[in-house]
């Protein structure tokens, strides 16, 4: 499933594709993808132009001249292609590329989703949309995620410091893959108690300070490696990598695999305290 840097990139491609630019015209090969497009949704979007491009967690948002505001979700495997016309190696509709948005700019923007758990919606400016959008924390790349906001966030909370992360209302879009690359880079256990980051009255520890270093430099890493062709062949440092050598320098222990709340957890039982 795409994670926030997957979704980040995303947005980085559509941006000078299609913000400032009108949709020129909308092409729709289903009637649905994990539910049904909202009514007149070609219509809705012809001619209206692209304010900007924005993501929230794992959300795109696009605001719309119109006032209304079109929000997409990759789901567990959708992806978009960005061409222009003429080009030679321009690719073939293939059987899941399911929008084409051609645009003003010259760009024909392709949304391609093999599993069909993407979505697109039309919503009222203002909207905050989806219930997974209303109540989420911070964005792991802001300002506002720092130290003092994580520690708030986890003091007092007796659940495992992974699954912790893994709430959106601590912090918003950060997936399973890079709560466990965090973790290790940071050097904490995923099993140690959230509130072990901060004080009883919420202050941060230097634990915190670690971690939330740690989440940013691991997911500025991951977006930039996205961005590269190469991407798809990079390995991560310790997820699904069970019985290799801890990849940290120095450190000579083992990484194993647990399963905690269902979702696995790769860590090195030795550096990771």
């Amino acid at each position: 499933m795409p994670e926030l840097p997957e979704v980040e990139a995303a947005r980085r491609l559509l941006t000078p594709a299609m913000k400032d630019a009108r949709f020129e015209r909308v092409l729709l090969r289903r009637a649905n993808l994990r539910r049904a497009f909202p009514p007149d949704f070609t219509a809705r979007l012809t001619d209206a132009t692209v304010l900007d491009v924005e993501r929230r967690a794992k959300y795109l948002r696009l605001p719309l001249s119109t006032g209304e505001v079109l929000v997409m979700h990759l789901g567990m495997s959708g992806d978009f292609r960005v061409e222009r016309p003429g080009e030679d190696d321009r690719v073939p509709p293939g059987l899941h590329d399911h929008v084409v948005f051609e645009m003003s700019s010259g760009a024909i923007v392709t949304f391609t989703d093999p599993r069909r758990f993407g979505s697109m919606d039309l919503l009222a400016r203002g909207d905050d949309g989806p219930d997974a959008l209303r109540t989420l924390g911070p964005e792991p790349l802001s300002d506002d995620f720092d130290t003092e906001a994580l520690a708030r966030a986890c003091a007092g909370r007796k659940a495992p410091l992974k699954a912790a992360l893994l709430d959106q209302r601590v912090v918003a879009g950060l997936g399973n893959i890079y709560v466990v690359e965090a973790l290790h880079r940071a050097g904490l256990s995923p099993r140690r108690r959230a509130s072990t980051i901060a004080t009883p009255r919420g202050a941060p520890r230097p634990t915190a300070r670690a971690l939330v270093a740690a989440i940013k430099a691991v997911l500025t890493t991951a977006v930039a490696r996205q961005l590269q062709p190469t991407y798809r062949d990079a390995r991560f440092r310790v997820y699904d990598r069970a019985g290799e050598p801890c990849p940290k320098a120095g450190c000579d222990g083992t990484i194993r695999r647990i399963v905690q709340a269902g979702r696995s957890t790769f860590y090195c039982p030795t550096c990771q305290r």
